[in-house]
């Protein structure tokens, strides 16, 4: 017997400031500051909620976490919004691609003002 697992329901990650971080994130995503103090804000749509906690932030213990988009035009519109806000993509100008070699499905990777990276992908 196995346990079932669902969606995310929520995840947490430490971060230097969490009101820039929270900032930074509801400039270039469709979150809602949900509760918030100095040292912790919970940001959340219907999707996602996540909480940026003041800590030391450590990038490497999460190698990445990837979210998926809801199509190939809406994955091409976060990255013409993600260049256009300046946010660090990976591999310039040609940014959308297979998310491993053989893969069908294509996706982009960047970074947060943490250094965390983060991947937006569209099931092939």
């Amino acid at each position: 017997m196995t346990v079932a697992l669902g969606p995310v329901a929520h995840f947490s990650i430490a971060v230097k400031d969490p009101r820039s971080s929270a900032r930074w994130w509801m400039t270039n995503f469709d979150l809602e500051e949900w509760s918030g103090s100095d040292d912790k804000v919970v940001l959340g749509n219907d999707a996602v909620v996540f909480s940026l906690t003041r800590g030391r932030p450590d990038p490497g213990v999460l190698t990445h976490l990837a979210f998926r988009a809801q199509d190939m035009a809406a994955l091409e519109s976060a990255r013409d919004l993600l260049r256009n806000n300046r946010v660090t993509l990976e591999d310039p100008g040609d940014e959308i691609g297979p998310v491993a070699a053989g893969s069908s499905s294509v996706g982009l990777w960047f970074h947060d003002v943490d250094g965390y990276r983060w991947e937006l992908y569209v099931r092939g």
